[in-house]
């Protein structure tokens, strides 16, 4: 494990070619009648069945399709490792969840080498083109709306996807990008089954989507959202597959993709008699050629005798869920009620929220106290703030990391929780020799800035727009505000968990920054509650982020103890889905049991190479 940050260049030479080639995808699609996609390959690869759980032998894969579990699954069997596995399952996650994850996007990727008991994390997150400045989303000394932000070439990152799958096959993999593109790429030829939340993504984009030609001729057919059960293609996505497994990266950092990509964001495309106004970017090719991916040290802490790690800022992910543990330490959640564990959980999450908004950004652009933040000495000196009968009033001041205050007050000024969009996507890999990979990927809100790459077939994100466009509070230093080069502050929090250095088990969500909570809440449910993996995923959430009201689940509110709650001070917003996460957890005996949400998201799909050795 690399002993300090190290910035891995991109590579520049070609990727080897695949020495075998990997079968085709062929899809069955329902609707009504039967509609088939056939392709020409003899090795038929047909999608993994949606399960929640499944337990074997051999390796596992779970993510929210089951076309890239799928995909995943099949380098399992023909010997990749989870690496390997890793990057085939999110190339395919861009042609089947294409308004979460993709070529346009980036992410954070958390790796565990079961030979040297070490984990490594890369930051593949997108960064501001150089000529963007802290004024990038003000116009006329104001700050824009968020809709007008969003879809925007001014919301557009340096993708950092590509980037981060061949570094990660550099370090750790075996075989060739252009290898393991090819299930996605004959997904995308010969296309998957619409199902109702690709559907309904596009529903709540249509104005949006409508306004750029090259989206609604992908997305869009005959003006509508495509019908549940028809079969979606991608043919130019198949094609920008196909020569960046040719090219190697280079053809998107420094070559015709790249090129593509510069001239959407600064001359973006758009549908005559839209009523959107469409801002150009700055985006450039020398922007892109001089991407870097890092390769960092996680985030690590001991809770309960396991210990914690996760991806370290640029996001806030290992240091807020890490600072939560700490201070939950100090519980018996075991042995309390499910009320009094909420409200604990509730508390610790608002806590670690207003420390994680004051104090984390990138930390190549500002003074992030990451060792104070994840230390059991500060999250002691915050802990006494949880009272067992009342609940905190947000947005709550933040403490001081480096001058830890034994009398639990602080004259700080409190600085809220800025929006970031909800939906990414997350898929986590085990292998038959140990080596897992749990890795968050996003091109940040549902659909993106909505902008797909003419003659490419992806969408670019809209990273930047988690920045804060100015500062939250006047006169509070905030230390995620805009500059070149500059990663967005985000909230993935992939987290691998070992018990005495032996893989015990991973799980990360989507969710914007409830992205957080989510993961949090999984871990307490499986560590403190004895919940198996599957069922800590699939419990009621609620996300308590140093907001006035935490958001809850309709299941949630289901339950008593959501109105026992409300007697101690909570107070909710509306219901609304939260998160779809995936994990795999270690069996003795060198098994795996992977699982998926139940219903989240259309529900999930875990699966394993074999249900028995």
């Amino acid at each position: 494990m690399p002993t300090q940050e190290e910035a891995v260049r991109i590579p520049l030479r070609s990727a080897p070619l695949a020495l075998s080639a990997v079968a085709a995808l062929v899809v069955v699609a329902c609707s009504g009648g039967a509609a088939v996609a056939r392709g020409g390959a003899s090795d038929i690869l047909p999608p993994v069945p949606k399960a929640a759980e499944a337990a074997g032998y051999g390796g596992a894969v779970a993510s929210v399709s089951e076309y890239a579990t799928a995909a995943g699954l099949k380098v399992l069997k023909e010997g990749g490792n989870a690496v390997d596995a890793a990057v085939a399952t999110a190339a395919a996650l861009g042609v089947t969840e294409p308004f979460s994850a993709g070529v346009g996007g980036g992410g954070y990727f958390v790796y565990y080498n079961a030979r040297t008991h070490t984990v490594s994390t890369i930051d593949g997150r997108e960064t501001a083109p150089a000529a963007d400045d802290q004024s990038l989303f003000l116009e006329n000394g104001k700050p824009l709306s968020f809709a007008d932000a969003v879809t925007s070439g001014l919301s557009v990152g340096v993708p950092g996807s590509l980037a981060t799958w061949q570094t990660a096959l550099d370090r750790w993999g075996t075989q060739s990008l252009g290898q393991l593109f090819k299930p996605a790429e004959s997904l995308a030829k010969h296309g998957f089954t619409v199902d109702q939340t690709f559907h309904d993504q596009v529903a709540q984009n249509q104005t949006r989507f409508a306004a750029f030609p090259a989206t609604a001729a992908l997305y869009l057919p005959g003006g509508q959202p495509p019908a549940v059960g028809s079969v979606q293609t991608n043919p130019d996505l198949a094609r920008t597959y196909q020569q960046i497994g040719r090219q190697g990266i280079r053809a998107l950092y420094g070559g015709s993709v790249g090129a593509d990509i510069a001239k959407t964001v600064q001359h973006p495309q758009t549908a005559a008699g839209t009523t959107l106004t469409v801002r150009p970017g700055k985006l450039a090719t020398t922007d892109l050629a001089g991407y870097r991916t890092k390769v960092q040290q996680p985030t690590r802490v001991n809770y309960r005798g396991l210990d914690v790690y996760s991806i370290a800022p640029s996001s806030s992910g290992g240091t807020t869920v890490g600072e939560a543990l700490n201070i939950l330490s100090h519980f018996d959640l075991k042995h309390a009620s499910q009320t009094q564990y909420l409200h604990d959980y509730l508390e610790a999450s608002r806590i670690a929220f207003a420390d994680r908004n004051r104090w984390v950004g990138d930390p190549a652009f500002e003074t992030v106290p990451t060792a104070q933040l994840t230390s059991q000495r500060f999250a002691d000196s915050r802990s006494c703030l949880i009272s067992p009968t009342t609940s905190l009033t947000s947005p709550l001041a933040p403490g001081d990391p480096y001058h830890p205050s034994s009398s639990c007050s602080t004259d700080a000024v409190a600085a809220p929780t800025g929006y970031e969009g909800i939906n990414t996507t997350n898929l986590t890999v085990a292998d038959r020799w140990g080596n897992v990979v749990e890795y968050t990927l996003t091109i940040e809100q549902t659909g993106g800035s909505a902008m797909t790459v003419p003659g490419r077939g992806f969408i670019l994100n809209n990273e930047l727009t988690d920045f804060d466009f100015t500062p939250l509070v006047a006169g509070v230093p905030d230390p995620n505000l805009p500059a070149a080069g500059k990663r967005p502050r985000s909230s993935i929090s992939p987290t691998i968990v070992l018990d005495h250095g032996r893989f015990d088990f991973a799980t990360g969500s989507p969710g914007g920054a409830t992205i957080i909570t989510t993961v949090l809440q999984i871990l307490l449910g499986h560590i403190d509650r004895g919940l198996t993996l599957e069922q800590a995923i699939a419990a009621p959430r609620a996300s308590q982020r140093n907001a006035a009201h935490s958001d809850v689940e309709q299941a949630f509110l289901d339950q008593p103890y959501a109105a026992q709650l409300q007697a101690l001070g909570e107070s909710y917003n509306a219901p609304a889905e939260i998160g779809a996460a995936t994990g795999i957890q270690a069996t003795r005996g060198g098994g795996y049991i992977a699982a998926a949400e139940p219903v989240r998201r259309g529900g999930g799909s875990a699966a394993v190479v074999s249900p028995r050795r």
